[in-house]
C-alpha cells in the first residue's frame, strides 16, 4: 500500500503519447533553443560533464573544510571553541547561500548559467585564499613566531572563504538540479535512470571528499597552504573547461521569472475568499491547460490544507475578469505546490539533528583525530583530516551495494520503483546518526580513561586514531541512506519550477543545523559552567567533556525520531494527474487515509 502511495506520482503519469519520441517534451530545450534530441543530449552523456565539476568543487571544499579548524587553532592561534564556532558559522553560511542561490537560478539566471557565474566567484574565493596564505607578506605570522595572526591575513582569508562560500551558494543548488534536468520523468527508462543519478552524483562527489581529505591535506599539512591553494584553483579553473566543453548535449530549463510569486497568490487568494463555501466536489475547482511548452506538470488535488483550495473555487457573479486575475483565482496545480512547500516545512525542521551529528565530523571527530596516534609504520604520521575519508569511502561502498543489489530486491519486494520510499531512506539514516553518536561517546569515554591514568602519555600514544575509525565509517552509511535521501527528496517533491530551490533548501538542512549545533555548544558550555564549575568544553579536548555531549545528541536525535516517525507517516507525496487537461479529480489523487505509514518498519 504505502510503496503504491509513492509511486502515484508515476503511475498517474500519462502511460501513451502523441509526441514524436525522438523528441524531448518534458519543457527542456538544448542549447540551440529547440525541443532536445533523445539520442543525442541527456542523460549519462551530459551527467558525466556536470558530475565532474561537483568532484572538483568537493574536492576544493572538503580539503578546505575538514582543516580549517586545524589552521584557524594553529596558524591563527584560535581557541577550541572559537575555532569551532568560526567552523560553524562558515560551513552555515556556505550551506544557506544556495537558497539565494537556487532562487536566482530558477527566477532569473537558469542554472547552467547560474553555475558559471558561482564557479568564477568559487575561483576568485580560491584565488585570495592561495594569495594569503602563499605571499609572505599576506601570511599569518610570517616567518617569525608569533601569538596573533597579522590583521590582512585575517581579512584577506575570511574574505576568501567567503568568497567561496558565496560560489557555493549558486554552485551547489543549480549544478545537481541542472544534473537531474537531463533526465526526463516522463519516460519510463530515464526515469529509473534519474533515481539512480543520485545515488552516482554522490559516489563522485566522495570521490573528491577523499581526494580533498588526504592529497590535499597532507599537501597542507606538509607543503603548505599556499601550494595546497595553487593546486585546487588550477584543477577548478580546468573543471569549469570541462564543463563548457559539454555545452552541445546539456538539456536546459527556461527561468520562468520567481517560482514564489504564484505560492503568494494563492495565499492571498485563499485568504480573500475565506467566507466562501467548498464546492460540492473537487473537481468544480479551477484548473487550466496552456499550449505553452515550458508549462509545468498540471498536480492531482490532494485532501490536506484544504482551507488552501478556496483559492481555486470560481466565484459567480460580480467582474468576471477581477475575479480571474492571478491573486484572486488560482489553479488546482498552484494550490498543491503551495501544499508541497507547507508539508516540507516539519521534514525540514526534524531533518536538523541529523545535521548536528552530521556537522561533528568535520569540527570535534577531526580534533579527537589530531591528538590520537596517527601514525602508520614506523614514520609516517597520516594527516588527521584523513579520517575522512572513510566517511566518505563508506558512503560510496554502500551506495553502490544499495543502487545495484538493495534497489533491484527492494523493487520486487515492495513493487516500490526506488526500492524503499524517500521518507524511509532518511529515516534509516537517522538511526545511523543515533548509533554514531553512541560509538563516539563510548570511544571518547574510553579515551579520557587512557589520559586519566596516563596523565603524560595520554591518548596520543596509547590510542590510535584508528578507534575512531567506526564512527566515521557509520555516519558515511548514514550519509548514503540520509542525505541522499534528503536531495531525492527536496528535488522531488518541490514544484517542477522550484527544483534550484529544492535543492538548495536540503543544502539548508546542513546549513541550519550548524548553526544550531554550534549555539547549542555555547548553550551547553554555559549550562555545564554554572552547574558544575566545569565546562564540557575546555581548552582542548583533554580538559573537556566530549564524551558526555555525544550522548547528550544522541538523546536529541532518538526523541527527533520518534517525531519524524510520526510526521512521516502521515506524509502525502506529490501525485501527477493523469491528463493534462479536464478536472480536477480526487481519484486521481493518492487517499491519505488508505496509505500504509512511511517509514517502514525498518525505521
Amino acid at each position: 500500500m504505502e510503496a503504491a502511495r509513492e509511486t502515484a506520482e508515476f503511475a498517474d503519469e500519462p502511460q501513451q503519447h502523441t509526441h514524436d519520441e525522438t523528441l524531448v517534451h518534458d519543457s527542456s530545450v538544448d542549447h540551440k533553443g529547440k525541443l532536445p534530441l533523445r539520442a543525442s543530449t541527456g542523460v549519462w552523456k551530459s551527467s558525466l560533464f556536470i558530475i565532474a565539476i561537483e568532484f572538483s568543487e568537493r574536492l576544493s571544499y572538503f580539503g578546505i573544510a575538514t582543516s580549517l579548524i586545524v589552521y584557524l587553532t594553529k596558524a591563527m592561534h584560535e581557541d577550541l571553541k572559537t575555532a569551532a564556532r568560526n567552523v560553524n558559522y562558515w560551513t552555515g553560511v556556505t550551506t544557506l547561500m544556495p537558497l539565494f542561490g537556487g532562487f536566482l537560478a530558477d527566477a532569473y539566471l537558469g542554472r547552467y548559467s547560474t553555475v558559471i557565474l558561482s564557479t568564477v566567484i568559487y575561483l576568485l574565493g580560491l584565488s585570495l585564499m592561495t594569495l594569503s596564505t602563499l605571499v609572505p607578506k599576506l601570511k599569518a605570522c610570517g616567518s617569525e613566531i608569533c601569538n596573533k595572526p597579522r590583521k590582512v591575513h585575517q581579512v584577506l582569508f575570511f574574505t576568501a572563504i567567503y568568497f567561496i562560500s558565496v560560489g557555493t551558494g549558486g554552485h551547489k543548488p543549480s549544478l545537481e538540479s541542472f544534473g537531474a534536468d537531463q533526465f526526463d520523468d516522463n519516460h519510463p527508462e530515464e526515469r529509473k535512470q534519474k533515481m539512480s543519478f543520485f545515488n552516482w552524483w554522490n559516489s563522485g562527489l566522495c570521490a573528491g571528499v577523499i581526494l580533498g581529505v588526504t592529497v590535499i591535506v597532507y599537501v597542507e599539512d606538509h607543503l603548505g597552504w599556499g601550494i595546497a591553494g595553487v593546486i585546487l584553483t588550477s584543477i577548478m579553473a580546468l573543471s569549469l573547461a570541462v564543463f563548457l566543453f559539454g555545452s552541445s548535449v546539456y538539456r536546459y530549463r527556461v527561468a520562468l521569472g520567481s517560482p514564489l510569486t504564484p505560492l503568494l497568490q494563492v495565499a492571498v487568494a485563499a485568504f480573500r475568499k475565506r467566507n466562501l463555501a467548498y464546492p460540492p466536489h473537487s473537481s468544480d475547482l479551477y484548473e487550466v491547460q496552456t499550449a505553452d511548452r515550458f508549462q509545468a506538470r498540471l498536480l492531482s488535488h490532494t485532501k490536506k490544507l484544504k482551507f488552501l483550495d478556496k483559492a481555486a473555487i470560481i466565484e459567480e457573479g460580480g467582474n468576471s475578469d477581477e475575479n480571474r486575475g492571478p491573486w484572486r483565482l488560482a489553479t488546482v496545480t498552484r494550490v498543491e505546490e503551495l501544499k508541497l512547500i507547507l508539508n516540507m516545512i516539519p521534514i525540514w525542521i526534524v531533518s536538523l539533528p541529523f545535521g548536528i551529528v552530521v556537522a561533528q565530523s568535520s569540527t570535534f571527530f577531526v580534533k579527537q583525530c589530531l591528538i590520537m596516534d596517527r601514525k602508520i609504520g614506523s614514520s609516517f604520521i597520516m594527516p588527521a583530516s584523513s579520517m575522512f575519508c572513510l566517511a566518505a569511502l563508506g558512503m560510496i561502498v554502500f551506495v553502490v551495494i544499495y543502487d545495484r543489489l538493495l534497489v533491484p530486491f527492494l523493487r520486487k519486494t515492495t513493487g516500490n520503483e526506488r526500492g524503499i520510499t524517500i521518507l524511509q531512506r532518511i529515516g534509516i539514516g537517522m538511526v545511523f546518526s543515533f548509533m554514531t553518536m553512541i560509538v563516539a561517546a563510548v570511544v571518547e569515554r574510553k579515551r579520557l580513561g587512557l589520559l586519566k591514568n596516563d596523565p603524560t602519555g595520554g591518548s596520543a600514544g596509547a590510542m590510535s586514531v584508528f578507534w575512531l575509525a567506526p564512527q566515521f565509517i557509520i555516519i558515511g552509511i548514514g550519509d548514503a541512506f540520509g542525505l541522499v535521501g534528503q536531495q531525492e527528496y527536496f528535488y522531488d517533491q518541490v514544484p517542477d519550477s522550484m527544483r534550484s530551490l529544492g535543492i538548495a533548501f536540503y543544502l539548508s538542512v546542513s546549513g541550519a543545523s550548524n548553526f544550531v549545533s554550534s549555539w547549542l555548544i555555547t548553550i551547553v558550555d554555559n549550562i555545564t559552567r554554572k552547574s558544575g564549575g566545569h565546562s564540557w568544553f575546555g581548552v582542548d579536548l583533554n580538559t573537556s567533556r566530549l564524551d558526555n555531549f555525544y550522548f547528550l545528541l544522541a538523546l536529541i536525535v532518538a526523541v527527533d525520531l520518534c517525531v519524524y516517525v510520526f510526521l512521516a507517516r502521515r506524509y502525502t507525496y506529490k501525485s501527477v494527474q493523469k491528463t493534462t487537461v479536464g478536472a480536477c479529480s480526487d481519484a486521481d489523487a493518492p487517499d491519505p487515509s488508505s496509505a500504509a505509514p512511511d517509514p517502514s518498519s525498518a525505521v
